[in-house]
């Protein structure tokens, strides 16, 4: 059994940590409150944006263009979305998850990582890290997004790499966030809302579909990646809030265990001391 000394020291060492944890929880909860209300106000744009750009595209007949048509390249471009710090529960290997439990192979890799998390788990991995963006997840804004949809974009129309993802954690409430990975390139389009589209009238463009195109596709992409972020960051601190509360929790169960352990502890040597009193009254009553 461990000594009165043992226990207490493991004692005040977890209170110590349940003071960290309880410091972080807090502040993982101020910085929750603003990003989530930031990704509440984001997220009906950026889901209509999805609808009506797949719904455009679906009504818009067989078009030519760099940014439409299939590419040959069996490569994938994937922009990653992580955090610069752990401690946030299984936030950061969910959202690696979803890549290493695709069929994607390395080889065909192109990642672009957005928080440390991610680019230190694959590139040990020896993935190939196209470009890295460490600082974005501190406090994403628009022109972030616009500078990585560039990168990818440019890669896409130069046909070096045939598909376009994004892999992020959906910001559904404070305690729900989902692991999605999501392809914006191709346009995934429902042959059924074609048909549909056909059989009614196609769209038009003003001016040309191409320079339309060619304004639409990158701010397409550009408000999916921005939309990614910001939930991306409202998840983490949600996940971080609940991973502290989890640790706080727990230390306050090891500190009353370990508080009983010292009072048994303690109980058994006062025990022990006056044992060891009687006996020895007892020894020199006999004398």
């Amino acid at each position: 059994m461990a000594s009165m000394r043992d226990i207490k020291r493991r004692r005040n060492s977890i209170a110590s940590t349940q003071q960290i944890t309880k410091a972080m929880k807090l502040v993982s909860t101020v910085k929750l409150q603003k990003t989530k209300a930031r990704a509440e106000r984001s997220k009906p744009y950026f889901d209509k944006m999805y609808e009506v750009v797949t719904s455009m595209l679906a009504k818009s007949g067989t078009i030519e263009h760099p940014y439409l048509k299939p590419q040959a390249s069996a490569k994938k471009a994937v922009v990653l979305i992580t955090s610069n710090r752990g401690l946030a529960g299984g936030y950061n290997s969910n959202v690696i998850k979803l890549i290493t439990g695709s069929d994607m192979k390395r080889e065909d890799l192109l990642l672009f990582t957005v928080g440390n998390k991610g680019k230190e788990y694959f590139s040990r991995r020896d993935y190939t890290i196209a470009k890295e963006y460490p600082e974005v997840i501190e406090n994403p804004m628009l022109a972030d997004a616009r500078e990585i949809c560039a990168e990818v974009l440019e890669l896409y129309a130069k046909g070096e790499v045939g598909e376009i993802y994004v892999a992020y954690t959906y910001f559904k409430n404070t305690v729900v966030h989902e692991p999605t990975l999501l392809k914006l390139l191709p346009v995934e389009v429902d042959p059924s809302d074609i048909e549909a589209a056909r059989s009614n009238s196609l769209m038009n463009y003003e001016p040309k579909e191409e320079e339309a195109l060619d304004l639409i596709i990158p701010k397409y992409i550009t408000s999916i990646l921005y939309g990614a972020l910001v939930e991306s960051v409202a998840s983490e601190n949600g996940a971080r809030m609940q991973a502290m509360d989890s640790a706080t929790s727990n230390a306050d169960e090891m500190i009353d265990k370990l508080t009983l352990q010292y009072n048994r502890a303690r109980q058994g040597s006062i025990t022990q001391e006056l044992t060891e009193i009687i006996a020895g009254a007892n020894a020199t009553n006999e004398r």
